[in-house]
């Protein structure tokens, strides 16, 4: 039985319920005081002889929540479904019974199941985009055993429309269209309906193109029409495909330019850069838009921000209010065993930079988390986001809010929401955990160990309070409202975390352009080495997953 929605019902959190908004009220009312619960570890998918043979970059539900999708840097997709049978005494047990060999010669990086269908589509290292689909068949093995699908058994269509890496995929609302973005700088929209042959260029002009790589992108599904972008750039842009006028290349019987096809209506930036970090060397990991509102968009960087497509550009809403974006010492009292009751670290907003102070019952301590004077004293104005944008006469939205924490320099990470009201935001963290903040008032409700080395990628469940999480490790980690201590949570050393990481991030930040340079190295030396058969492309050892995962 699944984890039950009003405590002392017989009905299910995932049974059928009349469809009726009362109802659907009511189911989310109480799933959003579940996942005000503490989180736990509750299962784990795979092992070190079952399940994935590299890090795994790609998590994604259907849309219906009955099947977990994965895949990563061993090319093959798995796909999980919840059975009883393999595990009764396990509330979430998950069994993978469809494994399929994807064919991609380089990492995979992202895995979606396109909505009212059983097709699976992936972007990976070698530029392409592959939809897969073995029917019915799709997470289910007449057997109960694993069943393997070869490349040529499952694989439907091969798109080589990007023309370097391609990195993530949103669909929409159709089993035939989904949008990709690469580092190429392009989005393309794909339709399955109509094929095209990439080798002759015949490929439909991208909806969007700029001059510097994307590592993501986002949709809600309220409004369809915009869709938000990000990578190696201080800024990310919103789009809209309404904005489209008359076109006469188009109507000359001309392929539209890449301008004809959406407009940048907005950009989002942040008000000044972090510590460390030089002008116009910004990245923007992650992104997500709220499919609860519409609107509320998170981008991870060097923190989390939170923006509004619908705040006035120009802006400054942060500023209005005290920033305490720390945990809460009084809610956490009962709950965390051993945590120190007198004191709390918080980080307070002050008119040049962020300071840490230790917050006792009786006064502020002043106590510091080291810094170097020079950037101490550094001058905010001196630090303002400057970057050369193709799309400079874009308006610019800065943030409502700032969630800080967790550390963002060696890895894509993403960012995600949490809970039926999308009150919620998750990041994971280069520390291996993966940090909770709560939307509305920026506190840091939890810290929960996810992964050996680095947590790249949060995906919560679409009707239950269960979180899949996955990074450099071969396994993936199920966490849902435990029924006891948590035994993965880190939220008692929170303090010493949180400085860990703040002093990570600054060295991360003055060193990531060496690091690029000796994993594209170690990368190119590798790669030589398995075509000339020097090597036989074993990652299994942890330090050579993170080199080949390090720069995803």
């Amino acid at each position: 039985m699944l984890y039950q929605v009003n405590i002392g019902s017989s009905t299910p959190l995932g049974s059928a319920a009349p469809s009726t908004v009362r109802t659907q009220n009511w189911r989310r009312r109480k799933l959003s005081s579940v996942w005000g619960r503490r989180l736990d570890r509750v299962n784990v998918l795979g092992n070190e002889v079952y399940g994935h043979q590299g890090c795994v970059n790609a998590l994604s539900w259907s849309q219906n929540g009955d099947l977990l999708i994965s895949s990563g840097d061993d090319q093959h997709l798995r796909v999980w479904r919840m059975d009883h049978s393999s595990d009764p005494t396990n509330e979430y047990p998950f069994a993978c019974q469809t494994v399929i060999d994807t064919g991609h010669s380089a990492n995979v990086f992202n895995a979606q199941m396109l909505p009212t269908s059983t097709r699976i589509a992936t972007v990976a290292g070698d530029n392409q985009v592959r939809v897969f689909d073995v029917g019915e068949s799709v997470g289910r093995s007449p057997t109960g055993n694993e069943m393997g699908y070869t490349t040529r058994q499952a694989c439907t269509r091969v798109l080589r429309c990007h023309s370097r890496r391609t990195k993530r995929i949103i669909t929409e609302d159709s089993p035939d269209f989904f949008l990709t973005a690469g580092e190429d700088g392009e989005v393309r929209q794909h339709d399955l309906r109509t094929p095209h042959s990439c080798a002759n260029g015949s490929c439909p002009a991208p909806l969007v193109k700029l001059p510097h790589e994307l590592s993501t992108i986002a949709l809600s599904p309220l409004t369809p029409y915009q869709f938000v972008v990000g990578g190696e750039s201080p800024f990310a842009h919103l789009f809209d495909r309404r904005h489209a006028g008359r076109y006469l290349r188009e109507e000359w019987g001309m392929s539209p330019a890449v301008d004809d096809v959406t407009t940048c209506v907005r950009r989002f930036s942040r008000h000044s850069r972090a510590p460390g970090e030089a002008k116009g060397d910004g990245h923007i990991t992650g992104a997500r838009m709220s499919a609860w509102n519409g609107h509320e968009v998170p981008f991870n960087s060097d923190a989390v921000y939170l923006y509004s497509t619908r705040d006035e550009p120009g802006t400054n809403s942060m500023v209005k209010k005290p920033s305490v974006l720390l945990p809460n010492p009084k809610r956490r009292k009962k709950d965390i065993t051993g945590s120190p009751s007198h004191s709390s670290t918080i980080l307070i907003q002050r008119t040049k930079g962020w300071k840490w102070m230790t917050m006792t019952n009786e006064r502020f301590d002043g106590d510091e988390v080291e810094e170097d004077e020079e950037e101490e004293d550094e001058d905010v104005d001196d630090r303002s986001i400057s970057a050369a944008d193709v799309h400079a006469d874009a308006p610019v939205i800065y943030p409502r809010s700032r969630f800080i924490g967790h550390c963002n320099v060696q890895t894509v990470k993403d960012v995600n929401f949490l809970g039926p009201y999308d009150e919620y935001v998750t990041s994971g963290s280069d520390d291996g955990n993966f940090f909770i903040w709560k939307k509305s008032s920026g506190e840091l409700i939890d810290v929960l160990e996810g992964d050996d080395s680095i947590v790249n990628v949060i995906e919560g469940h679409p009707t239950l309070p269960l979180v899949a999480v996955s990074g450099i490790d071969t396994t993936i980690k199920l966490f849902a409202p435990g029924h006891g201590p948590a035994k993965y949570s880190r939220y008692q050393n929170v303090t010493s975390i949180i400085e860990h990481n703040s002093r990570t991030s600054r060295r991360g930040m003055n060193h990531a352009t060496y690091l690029q340079l000796a994993h594209f190295v170690m990368h190119h030396d590798r790669a030589s080495d398995v075509s000339r058969g020097d090597g036989d492309g074993d990652t299994t050892d942890p330090e050579a997953r993170l080199v080949q995962c390090i720069n995803q």
